[in-house]
């Protein structure tokens, strides 16, 4: 497979511009992927209406841009005399839109394409200077969304991280002794934040890291997005969901397990049993042409057919979140698997994650990550799927 092709002229003529204006650093992913460049600082990349694309850089970066990024043509900020203008300015970020504003005269382009999120302040600068500012959407997010070879290599060494991350966390939950309700391990309170230490460590060990990683348990399980820090209780659900990211490549994974030391009560059981159902129903879904709603459509349905309540009918409670996103430079990104899908497209990565949450029982839900192939789909997500846990694995 070749390199993505990362003309956007067809964007640039429905948005009647002549050229795409993009700042950002290190936290930005599109900027990323229109450049393969990473920088702390910010910094500019601009393509126009004839393909021609410009990596707009501090003159220190100039050695390593030349190396790391796929865009040849580079300009620095010495190059429109940032100093000067900052000594005359008193002020870099003004210093800094004129420099943006010099690199666009010089480029004889006068009606720029921005992203939503384009700031403010540039845009501002730029119309007073005599640009019209277009908003748009990123035409880069769809092109994000079918990911080539050397971008699955990055999300699924994500995810081996994440496996192992996942592996050290249930051991660790299975290994601990309960007494009174209250699970220990080697005669210490096992705590969410334990539990949360060894899943940094094990990715740190694979070169990931992950924010917000979420261990729940009990109560706290029934909000989707419920942490504990706190102690981990035994006979009641612990919700590991971890999504690593690649600090090289930058890439993203996505996993979810629902594990219990002790002894599940038959609501539970039937809740786990339930969700996984729906999860085999989305993924024996999963193939290109589908309407991802379609998928998100059959798991309400199996939940509402077993007794379950889903938000299609109001409901806070049961399974109130979409099916799916996809994965890649953000851990949420096209295309989505929820009521305003799109068709899948082979080279798309997805997860498929259904749910139940209710507070008087607890929350139970299952993520894997899968890549939409010509045929069907490939599962990225090899660790197996036990609820209760009995001793080590």
């Amino acid at each position: 497979m070749t390199e993505p092709d990362f003309s956007i002229k067809k964007a640039l003529e429905e948005a009647g511009t002549d050229a795409y204006l993009m700042t950002g650093n290190i936290h930005s992913a599109d900027i990323y992927y229109a450049t393969r460049f990473l920088a702390s600082d910010e910094f500019v990349y601009l393509q126009t209406e004839s393909g021609k694309e410009v990596l707009f850089i501090s003159e220190m970066e100039r050695g390593r841009a030349e190396i790391e990024s796929r865009v040849s043509n580079i300009k620095t900020t010495q190059d429109f005399g940032y100093r000067e203008k900052i000594k005359e300015k008193k002020d870099v970020s003004i210093a800094y839109a004129a420099c943006i504003s010099e690199l666009l005269l010089e480029e004889k382009v006068k009606k720029i394409a921005v992203a939503y999120d384009f700031p403010v302040f540039y845009s501002n600068y730029l119309t007073e200077a005599g640009f019209t500012i277009v908003p748009v959407k990123s035409p880069f997010r769809k092109m994000r969304s079918l990911k080539g070879p050397e971008e699955l290599e990055a999300i699924k060494h994500a995810q081996m991280a994440g496996e192992k991350a996942m592996e050290a966390a249930i051991a660790l939950i299975a290994g601990a002794e309960e007494r009174d309700g209250i699970l220990y391990f080697e005669g210490q309170i096992l705590t969410g934040a334990k539990v949360n230490s060894v899943i940094d460590h094990t990715l740190l060990d694979f070169g990931c890291e992950a924010e917000e990683t979420i261990v729940s348990c009990g109560e706290d399980t029934s909000n989707p997005h419920g942490t504990t820090e706190g102690t981990l209780r035994a006979n009641v659900p612990i919700i590991l969901d971890i999504f690593p990211k690649s600090k090289k490549k930058r890439y993203f994974a996505d996993m979810t397990r629902t594990v219990l030391k002790g002894e599940a009560s038959e609501k539970l059981k039937a809740m786990y049993e339930t969700v996984l159902a729906a999860q085999q129903k989305a993924l024996e879904m999963v193939k290109p042409g589908v309407q991802s709603s379609e998928i998100h459509s059959a798991v309400c349905d199996l939940f509402e057919a077993r007794g379950y309540h889903t938000y299609r009918s109001g409901s806070k409670a049961g399974f109130t979140h979409s099916t799916g996103h996809g994965v890649g430079l953000d851990i949420h990104e096209l295309p989505g698997v929820g009521e305003n899908g799109v068709i899948l497209e082979a080279g798309n990565v997805i997860t498929i994650e259904p749910g139940l949450y209710y507070p008087e029982i607890g929350g139970i839900r299952l993520e894997d990550m899968v890549l939409v192939t010509k045929t069907g789909y490939e599962n990225l997500t090899g660790l197996e799927k036990k609820f209760v846990l009995k001793s080590f694995l």
